[in-house]
């Protein structure tokens, strides 16, 4: 069973990342019919809704876009700044998305950036506290750290819960935007958002891998 979980934990994860990335490369060789590229669109999405102040730079890499709340930036990465392909397209919406739900004062966007600092130090130390409760089993401080350990993990998968809604209410906005704005054609939305729902799946395969690695450390306090 230990062993099951372990790879399962491994095995989810992985095969969502190969899922967004076959399926972006796929879509991302298909071009918008008017020839906008992401940045532009993303500029069109923040001004309709007011977001003049929210600039967007053009960073390294593939897929490491993100809406930076405390610089009020969109940053949109090499395989989506100055592209125009449908896959491009929906990312930078959707990066849009998140900067349209800071704006709006969204619920789940808020707590979870609430929840940031708290979910950074458990992050961080949950394993630490974790091997120092096993070397001292037995103990009363040995109990201490294991629960402690347990507590810091659960704190990480309860972000991951919240970040589930922010992830698929700004898929939804962006969406709902290219499609009522004209920004793609009918039949492109389509394309667009199998590239958002496989990017959404990713954060889903994440929370399952977390559950599971939760499960681990139970199992692993029961056989020592």
């Amino acid at each position: 069973m230990y062993l099951i979980l372990f790879v399962l934990m491994l095995l989810i994860p992985l095969i969502a990342q190969i899922n967004v990335k076959s399926t972006f490369n796929k879509y991302s060789k298909i071009a918008n019919s008017r020839g906008l590229t992401a940045d532009q669109v993303a500029r069109m999405i923040l001004d309709a809704n007011g977001l003049h102040y929210v600039r967007i730079e053009h960073i390294r890499g593939k897929l490491s876009d993100h809406f930076d709340p405390r610089s009020n930036v969109v940053r949109l990465s090499d395989s989506t700044y100055g592209q125009t392909s449908v896959a491009a397209i929906g990312v930078a919406a959707h990066e849009c998305g998140h900067a349209c739900q800071h704006a709006e004062n969204y619920g789940p966007i808020i707590l979870r950036s609430k929840l940031v600092p708290v979910t950074n130090i458990c992050s961080s130390l949950w394993y630490i506290a974790f091997l120092i409760g096993i070397s001292i089993l037995g103990s009363s401080m040995g109990n201490i750290f294991i629960y402690a350990a347990i507590a810091m993990f659960m704190a990480v998968i309860i972000f991951q819960i919240v970040t589930l809604p922010c992830e698929f209410n700004a898929s939804d906005r962006a969406l709902k935007t290219l499609e009522s704005d004209g920004i793609l054609e009918m039949a492109e939305v389509p394309h667009a958002q199998k590239v958002l729902r496989a990017a959404a799946l990713t954060y889903v395969a994440s929370l399952i891998s977390s559950i599971l690695q939760l499960l681990r450390l139970l199992l692993s306090v029961r056989r020592r």
